[in-house]
């Protein structure tokens, strides 16, 4: 009878972002969405559309993404505490792997672009220049974190081991951090490094302060 009086309801507004963030078509779109600017890069050498200085735009925009996406995978678990949608760890192994791919386009722009593949110039390159040694330091942590990020590597690390390994992430980012101001510095343009100052100082600064009172902070 009651089934009769009460026909199926509207589920409440917290329920349909979790149901959206658990629709099967959740991950292709932010796929897609994390494509995007690789997408706009591709086809803006191809068409000669990235400017006066193509390399340039290349080089500085992978490593803007790059910097963007660890930025937006660490804010994956406040938003979670905050809104209560724990569905939305499950793009957070994407989000971290799609900034190792910009990372990694990062690299081969420079190592193609500035250095023609000339692998002995890059192996002199780096060490001379702070900025090119940190940002390589930051690609090389990221290497264990992407080749782990699998459940695969989960079971055979065990949680812990693996959780070890995953908080490289917070030294990649400040590395990237560092490796972002000494590219602007050269520039005297500090306003996005202040920007990105602020985000990550926050991100670093909510997870030490629930290690302080001993809740989980991934």
């Amino acid at each position: 009878m009651s089934a009769v009086l009460n026909p199926a309801r509207p589920a409440p507004a917290a329920a349909r972002p979790k149901t959206l963030l658990l629709h099967p078509a959740a991950k292709p779109l932010l796929f897609a969405l994390c494509l995007l600017p690789f997408a706009w890069l591709f086809y803006g050498a191809w068409a000669n559309t990235l400017g006066a200085n193509p390399a340039e735009a290349l080089i500085r925009t992978t490593g803007d993404w790059t910097l963007r996406l660890l930025c937006i995978t660490l804010a994956v678990t406040p938003l979670r505490q905050w809104t209560g949608q724990n569905a939305l760890a499950r793009f957070r192994r994407m989000l971290g792997l799609f900034a190792f791919f910009y990372a990694s386009l990062h690299f081969l722009s420079y190592s193609w672009l500035d250095m023609g593949f000339d692998l002995d110039a890059i192996v002199r390159d780096i060490p001379k220049r702070p900025f090119a040694l940190v940002g390589f330091t930051a690609l090389l942590l990221m290497l264990p974190l992407a080749a782990t990020s699998f459940n695969r590597a989960i079971k055979a690390l065990g949680a812990r081991r693996w959780q070890a390994i995953h908080r490289a992430v917070y030294a990649i980012v400040l590395l990237g951090l560092l490796h972002f101001f000494w590219m602007r510095a050269a520039k005297n343009n500090f306003a996005e490094v202040a920007l990105y100052a602020v985000v990550i100082a926050f991100l670093l600064g909510w997870r030490a302060r629930r290690r302080l009172i001993g809740a989980p902070a991934r």
